[in-house]
C-alpha cells in the first residue's frame, strides 16, 4: 500500500507538472502570435491556457493585452481589473492598473482612468509613462467637462427659445381670437341696429344721382327745340292741307 501511495503521488505530481507546462506553453504560443501582430490568434491561445488553469494571471494579463489591441476596451479593462485585484506582486499590480487606465482612457472614462493611474503610481512612483498618462487624462477630463457645460448651456438656451416661441404663438393665437371676437361682435351689433331701425336700411339705399344746372339747361333747350320742330311740322301740314283743299262755291 505504501508503494501504491508513493507511486500515486509521483504520478499526481507529474500530471500537475505536465499541466503547468501545457498552459505556459499555450501562453508562450500566444505571446509569439501577439508579437507577430496576430492578436486574434494570440487571444485563442491565451483562452486555452485559462481553460487549463482558470485565474492564471499571466494568461489573464496577456489576454487583456490581446483584447486591447483588438479595440475591445471594455473586455480588456475587466481583465486588467481582475489581475490588479488578484495578483500579489506590486510590479504586476502596477502594470495591471496602468493598462486598466489605458483601457478606460480609450472608452473616454477619464475620471476612472485617473484613479487607475494613481493606483499604479502608488505602487510604482517613478513610472514616467503613468505620470504622463495621468496628466493627459486630467486634461481630457477638463475638456470633457467644458464640453458638457457648453452642451448644457445650449440645451438651456434651446429650451428658453422653445418657451419663447410658444409664448409668442400663444400671444398670436390670443390676438387672433380677440380680433375674431371683435369682428363677430361688430357684425352682431350691425344686425341688431338693422333690427331696431328698419328706416336705417332705407336710408342706406342708393340715392338718385343729382344733375348739374348745365345739364338741366341742356335738357330744357333740347325739349324746346323738339317742341319748336313739332310746331313747325304742324304748321307745314296745315298749310299743305289748306292749299290742297278745293274751294267749293255755290254758283
Amino acid at each position: 500500500m505504501k508503494h501504491i501511495i508513493i507511486i500515486f503521488c509521483i504520478l499526481n505530481l507529474t500530471a500537475v507538472n505536465l499541466s503547468a507546462q501545457s498552459e505556459k506553453k499555450m501562453v508562450r504560443e500566444g505571446n509569439s502570435q501577439f508579437e507577430d501582430g496576430n492578436f486574434s490568434e494570440a487571444e485563442i491561445e491565451y483562452r486555452k491556457a485559462l481553460d487549463k488553469k482558470p485565474g492564471y494571471f499571466k494568461g489573464t494579463f496577456n489576454l487583456g493585452d490581446a483584447m486591447y489591441e483588438q479595440e475591445n476596451y471594455e473586455e480588456s479593462g475587466k481583465l486588467f481589473a481582475e489581475v490588479a485585484e488578484g495578483v500579489h506582486s506590486d510590479e504586476h499590480k502596477a502594470s495591471a492598473w496602468y493598462n486598466l487606465g489605458n483601457s478606460l482612457m480609450k472608452e473616454q472614462k477619464y475620471k476612472e482612468s485617473i484613479e487607475a493611474y494613481k493606483n499604479s503610481l502608488r505602487l510604482k512612483p517613478d513610472d514616467q509613462d503613468a505620470k504622463y498618462n495621468l496628466a493627459y487624462a486630467r486634461k481630457k477630463l477638463d475638456e470633457q467637462q467644458q464640453q458638457q457645460d457648453q452642451n448644457q448651456d445650449k440645451d438651456q438656451n434651446k429650451d428658453q427659445d422653445q418657451d419663447k416661441d410658444k409664448q409668442d404663438q400663444d400671444k398670436n393665437q390670443d390676438k387672433d381670437k380677440q380680433d375674431q371676437d371683435k369682428k363677430d361682435q361688430d357684425k352682431k351689433d350691425q344686425n341688431q341696429d338693422k333690427k331696431d331701425d328698419p328706416q336705417k336700411d332705407q336710408d342706406q339705399q342708393p340715392q338718385p344721382q343729382q344733375i348739374s344746372k348745365e345739364d338741366a339747361q341742356r335738357m330744357l333747350d333740347a325739349l324746346k327745340n323738339d317742341e319748336k320742330k313739332t310746331l313747325q311740322e304742324l304748321q307745314k301740314q296745315k298749310a299743305k292741307a289748306a292749299k290742297s283743299k278745293k274751294t267749293e262755291i255755290d254758283w
